[in-house]
């Protein structure tokens, strides 16, 4: 593996008073690489649900089954965006262990997230990976990346991971013209694969609460229902079975009570 460029440079500045999703996701997983702002923050979120949690960690066992069963059906690159804080389990050290030669660019716009990828890459020797400074909301400059064409054939299928990122892009920044003009670029035979917050199974209270808390990070948070979802994968083949709430997209566990009101929907699209 290889960390990104140097002559790359992401911004310097950390904002480490301003709570971020990205850290506040790596307190929910239990990580370290959070902050007071970010702690402070999760603990708020916690307090109005302890789903903060929960669904963090089941959109990881998300990630990681979907990852699993991509690499099985011969997909070898990822284009994996809004990666956050990386942590064990990643997308390339899942991949790997069912292929060596997977090739991943992971790509975000919180410069912390930058520092420990980087870290994490550099000592890696499976694979190809690269870490990118980049911005969901900017599928254009995404897709003409010398590094992210450097790394990815886009002549051959890509899985598109789009995890816990997208209830970060508001309404007004057409978040299905971003991905529709991701998936348009890929060829037959990549994947979508996405998971989104949803307040489907919250109270009005609770939605209100948690938009509030997260209007004061670095991003806003929009919850989405269902349909609006699944409007994310219009044009695709959904895999078994469909669009479900993260555990219980193919569980490799006995699920547990409240699983099919988890505070999320998840799927994963072929490209036909």
């Amino acid at each position: 593996m290889r960390a990104g460029e140097d002559d790359v440079r992401p911004p310097t500045d950390l904002r480490t008073d301003i709570p971020h999703p990205a850290r506040m996701y790596d307190y929910f997983l239990g990580g370290k690489d959070n902050f007071p702002a970010d702690r402070e923050a999760a603990e708020r979120a916690l307090a109005i649900s302890p789903e903060f949690r929960t669904g963090a960690q089941a959109n990881r066992g998300f990630l990681q089954r979907a990852v699993r069963q991509v690499t099985g059906q011969g997909v070898r690159q990822f284009l994996d965006i809004g990666t956050g804080i990386p942590t064990a389990g990643s997308t390339h050290q899942i991949a790997a262990e069912v292929s060596p030669d997977v090739r991943v660019a992971y790509l975000d716009n919180d410069p912390i997230v930058l520092v420990h990828g980087r870290a994490l890459l550099a000592g890696a020797g499976r694979g190809t990976a690269t870490v990118i400074h980049a911005d969901l909301r900017e599928p254009e400059k995404i897709l003409a990346n010398a590094e992210v064409r450097e790394v990815l054939d886009f002549d051959q299928p890509i899985a598109l991971m789009l995890v816990a990122i997208l209830h970060f892009v508001a309404d007004d920044q057409d978040p299905v013209g971003i991905v529709r003009r991701l998936v348009d670029a890929l060829p037959s035979g990549s994947r979508l694969v996405l998971s989104h917050a949803t307040g489907d199974f919250a109270t009005p209270e609770q939605v209100k609460q948690a938009r509030a808390l997260y209007s004061n990070s670095a991003a806003p948070l929009v919850p989405r229902s269902r349909e609006q979802v699944a409007a994310f994968f219009e044009g695709l083949e959904l895999e078994e079975p469909g669009l479900v709430t993260p555990p219980l997209w193919r569980p490799d566990a006995p699920l547990k009570e409240g699983d099919d009101r988890a505070p999320g929907w998840a799927a994963v699209g072929i490209k036909p």
